[in-house]
């Protein structure tokens, strides 16, 4: 049995209602894990009282969108949210960022503008830099569904170049669904099928949408361990340590 998971839920923050709608919605199509887009300065006391207040059913994950124009403020952003976050994603406006990005060992997703494909910066050189660090390609779904199709189109040439190089790469491939309106929410399923028309087969997808986010997900949950050391490396707690 599969563990699905949606990394990227994207309400506005402010508007309980909103986030609670994308919660419950997520639970009914049988997401097991979902993570709550979150902007740099977010408090985590926020972030707990979404677990306090979701249903059990489902597992929160904390995640935190960075958009930077040049490798030196990511740099900074990264700084300030590793420690703070579960997930780290990285929308990529320019090459340098890019760049920077998918060699950073603190980046788990790379994310690229759907509405301008000239800055989808995602070529065999960012894919040898990803597949060092383990960061992942992050493809949204929401685009697929709200888009015309003068630009779907075009979108979908480019997807399918960039899921031949992930994979000639070994870049892990993780499918999002990106949206902020409960009608724009599709079943895991539902996804699966919309991704044969970027050319990434029914297996490869179910993994984007469990396995690959569920261990993206647990290694970081052991790094922000109190016991967490170094990679390979835990404090071992013996019985009697205070």
């Amino acid at each position: 049995m599969r563990k699905f998971v949606d990394l990227h839920l994207a309400p506005k923050l402010k508007d309980e209602n909103q986030v609670r709608q994308l919660i419950v919605r997520a639970i009914e199509l049988d997401y097991r894990r979902i993570g709550i887009s979150a902007p740099p300065r977010t408090n985590k006391r926020y972030i707990q009282k979404l677990r306090e207040d979701a249903d059990l059913n489902v597992d929160l994950v904390s995640r935190v969108d960075i958009t930077c124009t040049t490798p030196k403020s990511l740099l900074k952003a990264l700084r300030q949210v590793r420690r703070r976050f579960e997930v780290v994603a990285v929308t990529c406006l320019t090459k340098s960022v890019a760049r920077q990005a998918a060699k950073d060992h603190r980046v788990d997703l790379v994310n690229f503008p759907y509405t301008d494909l000239k800055r989808r910066f995602f070529d065999k050189a960012e894919a040898e830099l990803a597949s060092g660090s383990y960061c992942a390609l992050e493809l949204d779904m929401n685009p697929l569904l709200t888009l015309p199709a003068n630009r779907l189109v075009p979108l979908l040439r480019t997807l399918r170049q960039e899921v031949r190089i992930a994979e000639k790469f070994d870049v892990k491939i993780v499918l999002s669904s990106g949206v902020n309106d409960v009608s724009l929410m599709r079943h895991p399923y539902d996804y699966v099928s919309l991704a044969r028309l970027f050319d990434l087969d029914k297996e490869s997808a179910l993994d984007s949408l469990s396995e690959i986010p569920n261990s993206i997900i647990e290694r970081n949950r052991r790094k922000l361990s109190p016991d967490y050391v170094a990679p390979g490396v835990f404090v071992v707690r013996r019985g009697g340590d205070g």
